[in-house]
């Protein structure tokens, strides 16, 4: 029973305190506010002075409200607008505090009286020392406004002198920037100046390098004039000599002419007497023995007999030396379609041919020219030439190997160099070779085929290997159903075809041709390898007209004369003089002679020669080796117009 009432004088004591509280804080609210109908802020002051208030405090502010708000009732007269009918004009509940002084009334009537203003003594204890508190807090706010405030001056001077330092280093940066300014352009104005007097040297050298060259030109023009008067009073000199010494000349060989012509007389008047008295002593004696004879019978049978005897010896020897001569040549000899080959015509000559070209390799000397190059005088594309040594090395070891040859096909425009590849292919594979042109088996007729088989059979006799070089070979090679080709020559290919149609161990078939297109698809399924020979590019053809050079003009004259010669003291050829004929000059000429074969390069060379030898000097310049380039470089375009031409019309 006593805790229940103990529970409503707690209640009664807080709505008091609440309404005291209302009381005491309603003139600084009026103060502060302008206007007051809204409910009231209590907990202001102890929600920022301390965010947690003790359980105490909370009980003693309901305890204070209702004691502020009776004071504030009785103590003035403060009109407030009243929005809420319930409430007073003071702007709290006047419920609440009829609830305070019932419950007052029941206190003072109550026996626990003593202990509930013992109660409210605390509650005033309490609420003085909050008010205490509250002072203290706002002490310490007052302070920490105070350091806040002297913290927002520090930092808005260091701030300041922060700006003011900025300002100070922009100053100077854009100080420093403008002198930068101010040296460059001070630079650009002297670089400008010094290009232009760069400038003015250069045209004052320009100028002065023109006025030296015309000086020069006109001292040079000078000279040449001088040179072509001398050279002119040189030959009216020379003229004017020549013609009085054969004038001189003229009048001695007549005065000797005379007188051997009456020498010769003389003589011949003798010799004429002695041949007439020899001619008579040689009649008179033919006369006497044919007198002699037929006079008498027996010389006369024994004249005539041995007459007859005697012609027909010759007779008969003559042609059985030739039958047994061409039964040797048939069976021992070279077969006639050979046109060139490094086997001897018969078998004792071969060792005799040997003999004499090794000798001649040993004792000729090799030639710069030649030195650097492993190929011979066969200057092809590097790519062409590696294949072909290529296979003259596998050539070389399948004849060591006892295995069967491969067939070869040479293509490509004239005079690319193909019958040199293929000699030199058969020397350094060491094998003998065989040239023959098929042009040559058309004209045999019925006896191709004959000599087809001869030419194999001689062929296979040879004890190194021997490559058959066939040149022109769609001569008789075609496509045996054009309506041109005869039945001889169907038959000549056909016994090609059948002597061909295995892999040999003795026989090295090469064909070349201007046309690959027209061969047989036989003879076109028996190549094994196809090489194509294009026309030089400049680089092969620099080197064409440097070898061609050294061949035709440094090398002609040079040779030694022979026994035979030096015996009949036969006149030697005179040697070409070259003069400023440089390699700029020489690639110049590579560069003029595009679309030549290696054939074309060497009759331009020859051409050079024949011009060398028939001027005065016997030497040879850059004037007149560019003359005749480009003599020949026109005609040179002048046949391929005309070949052009007349395949337009074909």
């Amino acid at each position: 029973m006593a805790k229940p009432y103990t529970m409503g004088l707690s209640s009664v004591f807080a709505a008091a305190s609440a309404a005291a509280a209302s009381a005491s804080i309603l003139p600084q609210a009026n103060s502060n506010a302008a206007f007051a109908d809204g409910p009231f802020d209590i907990n202001s002051i102890s929600s920022s002075g301390s965010p947690q208030s003790s359980p105490a405090q909370l009980q003693s502010q309901p305890s204070a409200q209702p004691a502020a708000a009776a004071d504030k009732e009785t103590s003035g007269n403060v009109r407030v607008r009243n929005d809420n009918p319930r409430t007073s004009s003071s702007g709290f509940d006047p419920e609440a505090l009829e609830r305070g002084a019932k419950a007052l009334r029941e206190i003072s009537s109550s026996s626990n009286a003593k202990k509930t203003f013992e109660l409210k003594k605390q509650e005033e204890t309490s609420q003085a020392e909050l008010a205490e508190r509250a002072a203290e807090f706002k002490a310490m706010q007052a302070q920490a406004e105070t350091e806040r405030q002297r913290v927002i001056y520090d930092e808005q001077k260091k701030l300041t002198q922060h700006q003011a330092q900025t300002k100070s280093q922009m100053a100077r940066y854009e100080d420093e920037l403008a002198r930068k300014r101010m040296q460059a352009c001070q630079n650009e104005h002297q670089r400008s100046r010094n290009q232009e007097l760069v400038k003015l040297q250069e045209e004052s050298a320009i100028r002065q390098e023109q006025a030296r060259r015309a000086t020069e030109e006109q001292i040079q023009a000078q000279l040449r004039q001088t040179e072509r008067e001398k050279a002119d009073i040189e030959r009216e000199t020379i003229r004017v000599r020549a013609m009085a010494e054969a004038e001189g000349r003229a009048h001695e060989a007549k005065l000797a002419e005379e007188v051997n012509r009456r020498m010769l007389i003389d003589r011949a008047n003798a010799e004429r007497e002695k041949w007439v008295a020899a001619i008579n002593t040689t009649f008179d004696h033919i006369g006497g023995g044919l007198r002699a004879i037929l006079t008498d019978q027996n010389k006369l049978v024994v004249a005539v007999g041995g007459v007859t005897a005697l012609a027909a010896g010759v007779y008969t020897t003559r042609e059985g030396a030739r039958v047994i001569w061409g039964y040797v040549d048939r069976i021992l000899g070279q077969p006639s379609l050979i046109r060139e080959s490094s086997r001897g015509k018969y078998p004792w000559s071969d060792m005799l041919t040997r003999s004499m070209s090794t000798l001649s390799r040993s004792g000729d000397k090799v030639s710069p020219s030649k030195a650097g190059n492993g190929f011979g005088n066969v200057i092809l594309h590097p790519s062409l030439q590696k294949r072909i040594q290529q296979l003259a090395g596998a050539t070389a070891n399948t004849k060591a190997h006892q295995a069967p040859f491969r067939n070869m096909l040479f293509y490509g425009p004239p005079g690319t160099g193909k019958t040199m590849a293929a000699r030199e292919l058969a020397t350094k594979s060491g094998l003998d070779y065989a040239l023959m042109t098929g042009g040559d088996v058309a004209p045999l007729g019925a006896q191709a085929v004959t000599k087809i088989h001869q030419l194999f059979d001689w062929a296979k006799n040879s004890k190194r290997g021997l490559l058959l070089f066939i040149d022109e070979a769609d001569a008789f090679l075609c496509e045996r159903n054009k309506n041109y080709m005869s039945e001889a020559q169907r038959s000549a290919l056909n016994a090609l075809l059948f002597r061909t149609g295995d892999q040999s161990k003795d026989i090295v078939l090469a064909l070349a041709t201007n046309r690959p297109g027209d061969l047989d698809s036989a003879v076109a399924d028996r190549i094994d390898e196809v090489l194509e020979f294009p026309l030089p590019g400049e680089d092969e053809r620099f080197k064409l007209v440097k070898l061609y050079l050294d061949k035709y003009i440094a090398q002609a004259g040079s040779r030694k004369p022979g026994v035979i010669q030096n015996i009949l003291k036969k006149q030697q050829q005179k040697k070409i003089d070259i003069k400023g004929l440089t390699d700029d000059i020489l690639r110049e000429a590579a560069t003029k002679t595009e679309g030549f074969s290696g054939r074309e390069i060497a009759k331009l060379m020859a051409s050079v020669q024949a011009a060398v030898y028939g001027s005065e000097n016997c030497v040879l310049d850059p004037t007149l080796f560019r003359e005749v380039m480009d003599y020949k470089v026109a005609e040179h375009q002048q046949r391929r117009k005309l070949a052009a031409a007349d395949a337009g019309q074909v």
